[in-house]
């Protein structure tokens, strides 16, 4: 006998548990796949669209040079520190392409990538990891939030902004981007709990990536995946390769659609690897092996992609050749951009803090503009 089983000498035809308690739910439909879903490298590569197919592999291609290009910028002292998303570009990009235009997406601090790939210029993509201000683009022009670095929490705004927009009837689902690390931060927990109460139209992906900075998955968690915590909060658990592109596509679309219908939010964990450093800060063969990332190595999203469509005839040389060309292209932009000196004004800090800034903030705005003034007349 359970908890929730009737107690003994209850009357006969009493309803147990109360009806406050509500119905009991079958876990079941929720729950998600034994395995990592994957599509590359099966019979289902074959039904899927040739030019969406060709589009990722381009995507992922910029997505690639993207990466590289700040992390140079870095090492150049451009930028002051940078999160690569190497090895994870498939999760990233399909987040971006699943969305509609009039949808939101809430980044982490290591998804510059999907960020730019909702059509955000780079140099703003970066600018707060260029140090120059707090956010770099406006987010209701983008639908894209502003990065955050504490961890998961963006995904209560996430679920705020999506149920805020169901009330007033407007079509919206909100996508928030969460690291594994992420998952252990009461933020994450406190957002799922709410959308499967409040039903709201929300999908959570979790880019598992093995650890949080050097803690490995395994000592933050004993759940069978980061996906079957889902079902504790009454929603639906999707398991997916993060490093299968079309895998990636696939599930997220199904996943914005099934939050979009009404049928509930979505928890999706990507299971995928940082190829680079957690940061340019980090020593990353303190806590990881060269044998590890050479396994990781071996199934690099890009490599995945271009292989499976060069055997499938769907890719040529030109065409990979073109997908280079655009994104050595758009490497040069980065460069030209994060060469020209910014000008900064500091009192931009005290700006959007507040939509009536406080007696406080008026005060240190005060303070700050005079000390700059007499700055200037001591020139």
């Amino acid at each position: 006998m359970t908890l929730l089983d009737q107690p003994a000498g209850a009357p006969m035809g009493s309803v147990w548990p109360p009806d406050a308690h509500g119905p009991r739910r079958d876990p079941a439909p929720l729950l998600p796949d034994p395995e990592p879903l994957r599509v590359l490298g099966t019979q289902a590569a074959d039904k899927l669209d040739a030019e969406l197919l060709r589009e990722l592999y381009r995507r992922l291609v910029l997505g690639r040079r993207y990466n590289q290009q700040a992390t140079t910028l870095t090492k150049q002292g451009r930028l002051a520190v940078y999160p690569a998303s190497t090895g994870q570009e498939a999760c990233q990009i399909a987040a971006a392409m699943a969305l509609r235009e009039t949808d939101w997406l809430f980044p982490s601090y290591r998804d510059t990538l999907a960020v730019v790939s909702r059509g955000v210029r780079p140099v703003e993509a970066l600018t707060l990891l260029r140090g120059n201000a707090h956010h770099g683009w406006d987010p209701k022009a983008h639908r894209v939030a502003p990065l955050s670095t504490p961890l998961a929490t963006q995904a209560p705004h996430a679920v705020g902004l999506a149920h805020a927009a169901r009330l007033r009837g407007d079509d919206v689902v909100a996508l928030a981007l969460v690291g594994d690390g992420g998952t252990s931060e009461g933020d994450f927990h406190e957002a799922l709990n709410f959308a499967g109460v409040l039903n709201a139209p929300v999908v959570f992906l979790v880019q598992n990536n093995g650890y949080a900075i050097s803690v490995p998955l395994a000592k933050q968690s004993a759940a069978p995946t980061l996906a079957h915590k889902a079902v504790g909060y009454g929603i639906s658990g999707r398991l997916v390769d993060g490093n299968d592109a079309a895998a990636m596509h696939s599930v997220l679309t199904e996943a914005v659609e099934h939050a979009r219908s009404g049928r509930g939010p979505v928890l999706v964990e990507a299971v995928t690897y940082r190829l680079e450093a957690h940061t340019n800060a980090d020593d990353a063969t303190r806590y990881r092996t060269p044998e590890e990332v050479a396994a990781w190595q071996a199934r690099d999203p890009l490599a995945m992609l271009e292989t499976h469509l060069r055997e499938a005839g769907l890719i040529d040389d030109a065409e990979v050749a073109a997908a280079a060309e655009a994104a050595e292209e758009l490497a040069g932009e980065m460069r030209a951009e994060f060469h020209a000196e910014p000008e900064l004004d500091p009192l931009s800090l005290f700006t959007h803090v507040y939509a009536e800034p406080t007696p406080q903030l008026r005060e240190q705005a005060a303070l700050l503009a005079a000390e700059l003034a007499a700055e200037a007349d001591a020139r």
